[in-house]
């Protein structure tokens, strides 16, 4: 049953209906809400909300526009938020009492901590009859007379003074790795209005104190609340705040807790890459989204638009990437070659091209400009070996490259035969055995893919061949011809086994995977039954990467090699 009407909110909005007829002829159903009052005003459109969390379309810009000014100075904003001023001890408790009432922005911790929060721990506790109040420097000189021996254990304050001053200890070792870690500051929280170098007994004690304690000169720090708390006072503060800071005082006893207005400036480190891409790139450019990982170096495929910004967009990802990324790359060609080498240009960085990639816990030496090498198939990679490849497979790998697959496979498998055309390809592939330290288990040749086949089957000497790889995806379809009739001239008395291959295409159809299977029954000039076949991933819109696996017919093995005439 619904409510009487009395026990409704008098702001509640109510659902309207009103009904207009367009010009057109169309009826439209038109849904209003309207506050349930007597006035006839119309209520104004609803505002959009309001932007939380750190962006740069919000907050102020940290530097005057000159134009003499560091450029990374422009992505420096500066946001007004609400702290506690709390002692030291007492702000882990409160930063776990206090959750869903502090700030919580990424990268940001809630607790801050100034340069004049170091405490000191000989002032007078306010419970002290104030006779005269000493100024700065009769406080120094009290502390001067009462040193000891003990050096500044018990003086942290006679310390700090007596240390030189920050400019003279940059000075004499160098400028250089003060300059490094100002460059590489994420954030900075200051309280306006207290310097550095001030008095450094000013601002302590704070009018706006909860419970009966007041500051006794121990250190501080700075939690930083919720953005929607900035310039409130201490009575518009939420009552679960005030409890808990009421309960701390208690347990704690003499402690006092600071509401201060502090400012919260985020630089050019702070911003994610996607955020400094929009800012930089003209409106309605597609933001690139990520990169292919190679070691240090990180692969772009930039689009046509993208490229009279390919240099600043190459930039972008260095910064935000270092140290793991100290080169950036862009594809300019598609791979037209027998050797798989793709086109790139350096676009920021170191020049070289050479790089060590570390998959499965495994290490491979890599030429970007002289061999073919994707990290996204590193999960493809690993379901063949733990899933399919067994500890008693010997494994062909007909186009291994620099032996992503064939490495891995040794790991688990007994043996295995690895070949490519790319003579570069193969000299890594050599170093890469060496550096996983597994030449006892891997033999490898620098043929055709043709030839190798036909010269694995017809050798005496080469173990039964249980798993065959070809993962040439362009072309490795058209090579499935040389497996027909291949055991039809085996030597006496070797064993006839029928291997299980898994060979890679590319696929536009409608169905990828009928047309794949077409594909491989027109090479064989047979039909194979129980072909496998695994969707790889996406290359491009409507362009499918698949994986096919069957076990060689008996059929295909025995029969005459007429591929030509079928």
């Amino acid at each position: 049953m619904a409510p009487p009407l009395q026990h409704f909110h008098p702001r509640r909005l109510l659902p309207r209906l009103r009904l207009r007829l367009p010009t057109s002829g169309r009826l439209f159903l038109h849904l209003q809400l309207r506050p349930l009052s007597c006035s006839s005003s119309q209520t104004p459109p609803p505002q959009p909300p309001p932007l939380h969390g750190p962006t740069l379309r919000r907050g102020r810009r940290a530097a005057p526009d000159h134009p003499d000014e560091d450029p990374l100075l422009s992505f420096a904003r500066t946001f007004d938020l609400a702290a506690l001023r709390v002692p030291a001890a007492a702000c882990a408790p409160l930063e776990r009492r206090l959750r869903g009432h502090l700030l919580n922005w990424p990268r940001v911790r809630n607790i801050a901590r100034l340069p004049n929060d170091d405490g000191h721990a000989l002032l007078l506790p306010p419970s002290a009859p104030a006779a005269s109040p000493l100024t700065a420097v009769a406080r120094r000189d009290r502390l001067a007379r009462q040193f000891n021996a003990r050096g500044f254990v018990q003086f942290p304050n006679l310390a700090k003074m007596s240390r030189p001053s920050a400019r003279t200890q940059r000075d004499k070792r160098g400028g250089d790795k003060e300059a490094k870690r100002e460059k590489d500051t994420v954030y900075v929280v200051r309280v306006p209005g207290e310097e550095e170098d001030g008095d450094q007994w000013k601002g302590l004690v704070g009018e706006e104190g909860f419970g009966s304690g007041a500051w006794r000169g121990e250190p501080t720090r700075l939690l930083l609340l919720d953005e929607s708390y900035a310039k409130r006072s201490v009575d518009e503060l939420p009552e679960a705040v005030k409890v808990v800071l009421d309960d701390e005082t208690k347990q704690g006893g003499s402690s006092a807790y600071e509401l201060v207005q502090c400012q919260l400036t985020l630089f050019y480190n702070y911003w994610p890459m996607n955020e400094v891409l929009e800012a930089l790139l003209p409106e309605g450019i597609i933001i690139p989204a990520g990169f292919e990982t190679v070691g240090h170096i990180a692969h772009l495929n930039l689009r046509d638009e993208h490229l009279p910004y390919k240099e600043l967009i190459a930039q972008v990802v260095l910064d935000k990437n270092k140290p793991k990324i100290r080169t950036v790359v862009n594809k300019t060609d598609a791979i037209q070659n027998d050797y798989r080498t793709m086109q790139l240009e350096i676009l920021a960085g170191h020049d070289s091209l050479v790089t060590t990639v570390i998959e499965s816990g495994l290490r491979f030496k890599v030429d970007l400009a002289t061999v073919y090498w994707n990290s996204r198939l590193a999960t493809e990679r690993q379901r063949l070996v733990n899933s399919i490849f067994t500890s008693s497979d010997v494994v062909c790998d007909v186009f291994s490259g620099v032996g992503p697959i064939a490495i891995s496979a040794a790991k688990k498998v007994t043996y295995v035969y690895a070949n490519d055309l790319n003579p570069i390809a193969v000299e890594y592939l050599e170093r890469n055995i060496v550096l996983n330290k597994l030449e006892r288990k891997i033999e490898v040749f620098n043929m055709d893919a043709r030839r190798f086949v036909t010269a694995i089957y017809s050798s005496q000497h080469v173990r039964p061949i249980t798993q065959v790889v070809m993962n040439l995806p362009k072309d490795a379809a058209e090579f499935l011809d040389i497996f027909r009739g291949i055991l039809r001239n085996r030597q006496p008395g070797q064993p006839c086994v029928m291997p299980k291959i898994h060979v890679y295409g590319f696929s536009k159809a409608e169905d990828p995977e009928y047309d794949f299977n077409e594909r491989i029954n027109l090479a064989l000039c047979d039909n194979v039954a129980n072909i496998e076949m695994h969707r790889v991933r996406l290359v491009a819109p409507g362009k499918w990467m698949l994986c096919a696996s069957f076990t060689l017919p008996e059929s295909v093995a025995l029969a005459k090699p007429n591929y030509i005439m079928c």
